[in-house]
């Protein structure tokens, strides 16, 4: 009996289209882009990342440079908060399933943390985490093969769907990611694309603007900045939540690691989607 079988797992609906679903194919692919990214100078340690979440294709080698920036983490627990894409009455989402599959394996979910998150959420804010099964979002599951090849050990996965991206909602799992994480070998990924369907003169303006909100550690900016219509990120919340949970554990500075379009790739600069990678870090003493 296979160890899919054995336990239950969440299948992947996008493994074949947004990536490889042959496992020797996505591993050299994979491990193709990591080697291609420059690793980052950083000072300190590294409690974080913001990641784009489009098909490997067009956002993996942005992507690339900061799961790289992770290589000398050893978490235990991996949180991967994005945002949701589908509608649902829920203000936060998560899984019911046992663990994650993806065609390098499976990651097995870390319910006692989920747990207590939600027992935070609840006490704090009246807010309910919703278990779901068999969800479609992508944003969150495109992740979890770079983790899969950056750390070769196992990790559990902590994994949170944004569908309200109100700044009451994400600075409220923002303070519960830091009270059940801290004091665990855990690493933040935040899951975000950048401007859509823009010319990309414009869109990098756009997202130049967003991502010096982030490197500023400003989540309260990063939400506005829409509102003001100078920045966009489809998952606001998922990273604002996670620069208020970086910045409880100890994050003192960002850095932003890289920057491209979907023009990029597909040579098409007259309607693009911005990616960036962020590395959210700690100075060591």
């Amino acid at each position: 009996m296979s160890r899919q079988a054995e336990i239950d797992v969440r299948p992947s609906p996008i493994a074949g289209t947004w990536y490889s679903d042959d496992p020797a194919t996505l591993a050299r692919s994979l491990d193709s882009l990591l080697e291609a990214a420059e690793p980052p100078r950083l000072e300190g340690s590294v409690i974080g990342v913001v990641v784009p979440h489009a098909g490997h294709r067009y956002s993996g080698a942005v992507a690339a440079h900061a799961f790289r920036s992770l290589h000398s983490c050893q978490p235990e627990v991996v949180a991967v908060i994005s945002p949701l894409h589908s509608h649902h009455p829920a203000r936060l989402l998560t899984t019911q399933h046992q663990a994650y599959w993806t065609p390098l394996g499976t990651i097995p979910v870390a319910h006692d943390l989920l747990e207590q998150l939600a027992e935070h959420l609840q006490k704090d804010s009246a807010i309910r985490l919703e278990p779901v099964a068999h969800d479609s979002e992508h944003s969150l599951e495109i992740e979890l093969p770079f983790l899969q090849r950056v750390f070769r050990q196992p990790f559990h996965l902590l994994p949170i769907m944004v569908r309200d991206q109100a700044p009451a909602v994400a600075q409220a799992l923002g303070r519960a990611l830091a009270a059940v994480l801290r004091g665990t070998p855990a690493v933040l990924v935040a899951s975000t694309d950048l401007s859509h369907f823009y010319p990309a003169e414009v869109a990098r303006r756009l997202d130049a603007e967003m991502l010096s909100r982030m490197a500023a550690l400003d989540p309260v900016a990063v939400l506005s900045a829409e509102e003001e219509g100078v920045g966009f990120a489809c998952g606001r919340g998922a990273v604002a939540a996670v620069l208020w949970a970086a910045g409880e554990l100890g994050a003192d500075y960002a850095q932003v690691l890289r920057y491209a379009t979907s023009g990029d790739v597909t040579r098409d600069h007259t309607s693009v989607v911005g990616y960036g990678a962020v590395a959210l870090c700690r100075r060591n003493g």
